[in-house]
């Protein structure tokens, strides 16, 4: 949940936390998504590819991007 945070805040929060996966060596990639309207499925049966629009979210919450990173040693514990 956010707070009254201003928003300048908030991305120098993110941007340090950045900075810091890839001095640790953890991060493998990051992107931004476009929005849900944009979205296609893509599926393959039979050999033959079909496209369709969507999925669509309908929720207020979205994602608006993902990182990458590798946790070393996770499944070692």
């Amino acid at each position: 949940m956010l707070t009254d945070k201003d928003p300048a805040d908030l991305i120098g929060e993110h941007l340090v936390f950045d900075d810091e996966l890839r001095r640790s060596g953890q991060f493998l990639a990051a992107q931004a998504l476009q929005d849900s309207e944009s979205a296609s499925t893509v599926r393959v049966r039979g050999g033959r590819m079909s496209v369709t629009d969507g999925p669509f979210m309908e929720v207020k919450e979205q994602f608006i991007g993902f990182f990458l990173i590798e946790v070393r040693g996770f499944l070692e514990r």
